[in-house]
């Protein structure tokens, strides 16, 4: 890779994208005010606007979304009559979780076994500065051949929506030939790879309230109805004797069709422990591309530490629905509450709401900036054969920008391989994969400016 002039010029500049991902990584951007200061999340935004600026960039703008998140937008023109290109990620991260069990501090970029370790590492601050290095790579090296649009969402992690509404609301403003989504990643470490379909998403709240309030279990216990106990048959209702999710009239029997993911490759990734089995049915991959997954994400109820000898008069859960390709969110919503409403025993009370939603994403991958994109992998990876996956998470934005310009072609790269660990402990990028897929934007920006 080194004899290619880009490639060169990204490797000269990678000690700089260690630097700049250490100042990004340290704003605690995780846009839940009510445990992280708004402030960090508007010095993050401010930090990628500064970047964008710095890079001759015109309109630079935050943009208040809707739902109280900012979002940063930049244009950077190119020559006169090029096509446009949008590249999106996102500097909002998920929650360090429990951040005495990081190695090493997860808002202070460290390295460490060659990767880098901090929150949004891959997921998706890396992607800001992918973005700007393949970008710099290409004005030093004849200048950048397209029209450029950035944004820089920030409430990506959240699903609370905020940028959709507002380019549904503005449709002019991120409007492009082809759309580059920074925020998916390699099947593994130097294998390129490019995700063609995303699963949607729901998340619904459940409550269920059974008494006026919280009884003695050696005076009533055994009689009075238990919310706790019946909000745990309602979860369990959920999933079939062997893991599958079973929520009444989703199918889940869809196979995936495209590269594979062997078992042991996934217990490994996965760091499943010794003896613990697998869940579901069919492949790997037909379980987390192509068929729907339920996960508790949280229950609320009394901790251990400190519980009382009490029937629960009251409990609450969050429960995330990821939906396959094929299946529209909104419906795959209404069936879930339907099924909670229906398996919840007793006559106990029970309601949802629904806090969050995305639709599952197909791309098109017989499109010509596909091919341009084949060809920069083959630059950037030498030897190795770009390869299509899916993947389990969602981006919702990519179907709202699906709809709002049809004819746009929409590819999704990244940094977040399974090594990254994001949403995780320790979460990591690898600054070879950043190096590389830097090196493929850029080269796939030049090769698209002239097909």
């Amino acid at each position: 890779m080194s004899s290619n002039p880009v490639a060169e010029t990204v490797a000269s500049l990678m000690p700089r994208a260690k630097a700049e991902l250490t100042e990004l990584v340290a704003f605690k951007s995780v846009a839940d005010f009510d445990q992280f200061p708004r402030s960090e999340s508007e010095g993050a935004a401010r930090w990628v606007a500064d970047a964008l600026r710095a890079e001759g960039f015109e309109d630079v703008a935050l943009l208040d979304t809707p739902d109280g998140t900012q979002s940063v937008y930049g244009y950077l023109p190119g020559p006169e009559g090029a096509k446009t290109v949008l590249l999106y990620a996102h500097y909002d991260v998920q929650p360090p979780l429990d951040e005495a069990a990081w190695t090493t501090p997860p808002f202070e970029l460290t390295e460490r076994d060659g990767r880098w370790y901090g929150r949004g590492a891959a997921d998706c601050k890396g992607g800001v500065i992918m973005h700007l290095l393949a970008l710099r790579a290409l004005k030093a090296n004849g200048g950048v051949p397209v029209h450029v649009k950035v944004i820089a969402e920030g409430s990506e992690e959240t699903g609370t929506g905020g940028l959709e509404r507002y380019a549904e609301e503005h449709p002019e403003l991120l409007e492009a030939d082809t759309i580059v989504i920074g925020d998916a990643g390699n099947f593994r470490v130097g294998l390129p790879t490019v995700t063609s379909t995303l699963r949607g998403m729901t998340l619904v709240r459940v409550r269920v309230d059974t008494l006026e309030g919280n009884l003695h279990s050696g005076q009533f216990g055994g009689a009075a109805p238990d919310a706790l106990a019946a909000l745990i048959r309602v979860l369990d209702s959920l999933r079939a004797e062997d893991g599958s999710t079973t929520v009444d009239g989703l199918t889940s029997e869809a196979q995936w069709e495209g590269l594979q993911y062997e078992d042991e490759q996934f217990r490994k990734d996965a760091k499943v422990l010794d003896g613990v089995g697998l869940i579901g049915s069919g492949t790997v991959a037909d379980r987390i591309w192509a068929r729907p997954a339920v996960t508790v994400l949280g229950i609320d109820c009394p901790p251990v530490v400190g519980a009382t000898p009490s029937v629960q008069a009251s409990a609450r859960a969050l429960i995330s629905l990821r939906v396959p390709p094929g299946v529209d969110a909104a419906e795959a919503t209404k069936l879930l509450q339907a099924h909670i409403e229906t398996h919840t025993p007793w006559g106990a009370r029970v309601s949802t709401e629904q806090i969050g939603q995305g639709q599952a994403f197909r791309a098109d991958t017989t499109s010509p900036a596909y091919q341009a994109m084949t060809d920069a992998m083959a630059v950037a990876y030498p030897g190795q054969e770009m390869q299509y996956a899916g993947q389990g998470g969602s981006i919702p934005l990519c179907n709202t920008l699906a709809a709002l310009y049809p004819r746009a072609e929409i590819l999704l790269i990244g940094l977040s391989e399974p090594e990254a660990q994001i949403h995780a402990v320790d979460e990591s990028v690898s600054p070879e994969e950043l190096e590389r897929l830097s090196v493929a934007e850029a080269v796939f920006l030049r090769n698209y400016a002239a097909s």
